[in-house]
């Protein structure tokens, strides 16, 4: 028996059919190439009467609102200085109330001034720039990240180097950046002027605050970077990037920064030559060939998952850390998450198979921070809310206890290749 079929019953499904190949498609295209800044041969073409953007309301009374300071001047009168708002000398790592490590809290530039603060660990939440949503929420996650031990009670050596880092140094948590969180735009300047608002103050002659940005999305470079720049002048920062992606696309809906960007634009603007830039950990399927032209024609220095997987990570992670002293006095490491393996970071937006494990993260950061003169460092695109465990944010604490104990080691002089701790080392008869 034959079945029929009326043309009634089919004519909706076809064009549900045609309906999601024109739609669909091109928005599951589209977020792919906004999620990782793809360049685009052509600029899309502006309709005769239609404008690029619709303006903003200069005159609405919250258009600065996200940036504007509270009247400190209505605050009890103290002398400047960190503020410990902390009740209790002991506890666990998740009492209390949260701040980086449980550190003190430094309010303004003078704060720091006063406490002759050396690092400032801050916030921002930059989360406009990708595809994938929840960076927003990575430095409080950061925060509450210490899932085991604490402090007062148990000592917090690493165990590698036996080092504290939170005694040898001053350490504040400088609270958060503004954020405007509709415009990655607007953001990235209110971003710049915080960083620099620390990275200004000299604790000593010389010496000056060295910024710990917690992100929020990869965009977070352009302006982490521009604030160093301002103070240490152009071409006297190099960067060492550690991702799965190398963050330079051109092009991205008419927008000229997202989390796949920061790259160009500091290239671009000639604010780090390319020279300057050395990028660990790049796999996965961007940056094409082209785009790995263009970085050869800039005078990049990359090191791919393909050279580790061929020479072994020893051999790369010694020679980034030469490549990192033969270049300009001051260094910053960006890292974004992604760089390590999705197994054990789960809570990141681009997430991409066959990445670097903790335990080969964790010296290479170390050692650049002691071996090498890094006055600044973030740590971005944490997303917990891809991550239904506390992982992603424990390793991410770790990876940032590691800059902290390089830059310790770096003040007490232990910047021996590779040093470690000889009571460490094969039963205590490790090298003196």
């Amino acid at each position: 028996m034959k079945t029929q079929v009326k043309l009634s019953n089919v004519i909706p499904l076809l064009v549900g059919i045609v309906l999601s190949l024109f739609f669909l498609t091109p928005t599951a295209f589209a977020i792919g190439l906004l999620d990782q800044g793809l360049e685009q041969g052509e600029q899309a073409p502006i309709r005769e009467g239609e404008k690029p953007v619709i303006p903003l309301d200069t005159k609405d009374p919250t258009y600065n609102i996200w940036h504007t300071l509270r009247d400190f001047s209505k605050d009890p009168k103290r002398e400047p200085g960190p503020i410990n708002i902390q009740k209790y000398d002991m506890g666990m790592a998740w009492s209390g109330i949260p701040t980086f490590f449980h550190l003190p809290v430094a309010l303004t530039p003078e704060d720091l001034k006063a406490g002759k603060v050396e690092v400032a660990i801050m916030g921002a939440y930059t989360d406009m720039g990708s595809g994938m949503r929840g960076a927003a929420h990575g430095p409080n996650a950061f925060r509450n990240s210490e899932v085991y031990g604490g402090w007062g009670i148990v000592k917090t050596p690493n165990m590698h180097v036996m080092v504290d880092p939170l005694k040898e140094l001053t350490v504040v948590d400088y609270g958060d950046a503004p954020n405007d969180m509709m415009s990655t735009e607007r953001t990235i300047h209110a971003v710049r002027a915080f960083v620099h608002s620390a990275v200004a103050i000299e604790y000593e002659p010389g010496k000056h605050v060295m910024p710990i940005i917690i992100g929020g999305d990869h965009s977070l470079m352009y302006p982490d970077v521009a604030a160093l720049v301002d103070v240490y002048g152009k071409g006297n920062v190099g960067v060492i990037h550690f991702d799965a992606h190398y963050d330079a696309g051109k092009y991205g809906f008419g927008h000229l920064i997202n989390h796949g960007m920061p790259v160009y634009r500091l290239i671009e603007e000639g604010l780090v030559p390319g020279k300057n830039f050395i990028q660990v950990g790049l796999r996965g399927y961007y940056p094409d060939e082209e785009s790995f032209k263009w970085m050869r024609e800039n005078n990049f220095r990359y090191h791919t998952m393909a050279d580790v997987e061929r020479r072994g990570w020893d051999a790369v992670m010694n020679e980034v850390i030469a490549e990192a002293q033969d270049g300009p006095e001051y260094l910053f490491i960006s890292f974004d998450i992604d760089v390590l393996d999705p197994a054990f970071v789960p809570g990141t937006g681009t997430p991409e198979p066959g990445g670097i494990t903790p335990r080969e993260a964790f010296p290479i950061v170390r050692r650049l921070c002691a071996e090498s003169n890094v006055v600044g460092f973030e740590l971005v695109e944490l997303n917990p809310l891809v991550d239904p465990t506390y992982v992603s944010a424990m390793n991410a604490n770790r990876i940032v206890r590691e800059c902290l104990t390089g830059m310790a080691m770096r003040k007490m002089g232990l910047t021996d290749p590779h040093y470690l701790s000889p009571i460490t080392e094969h039963h205590g008869q490790g090298k003196k």
